[in-house]
């Protein structure tokens, strides 16, 4: 995996990107960032969102109180050739590496700090 150069070297970021890696794979060939979106540049969905975010959890004490996964992530089971989506459900925020290294730092998540 390729690293941005400006991204922090900090205990808590090495741990998160090797958590990324090890739960959704990171792609060899293109420069990771803080501005990296796991939704919509790495393809992170369904299963694999919820399971991150479990481990996000459990490795750093987070608390996701605020969060709600169908702001960003298409559920499990999301089906492709469905010609209409649930509403609200169609266009999803970009979820940031950045913003999950925030998240664990405050030991929270905020939606509206996290996405301001």
């Amino acid at each position: 995996m390729k690293l941005a150069t400006d991204l922090p070297d900090t205990p808590v970021l090495r741990e998160l990107m090797q958590l990324l890696h090890e739960e959704i794979g990171l792609p060899e060939h293109k420069t990771v960032s803080l501005k990296t979106a796991i939704n919509l540049d790495l393809g992170c969905n369904g299963r694999d969102a919820q399971q991150l975010m479990e481990a996000l959890e459990e490795r750093f004490g987070l608390t996701l109180d605020d969060y709600d996964a169908y702001r960003y992530f298409q559920p499990a089971g999301h089906d492709p050739h469905l010609k209409r989506s649930a509403k609200g459900r169609e266009s999803k925020v970009p979820l940031t590496i950045g913003m999950l290294y925030t998240a664990i730092v405050a030991q929270h998540w905020d939606t509206d700090s996290l996405e301001g």
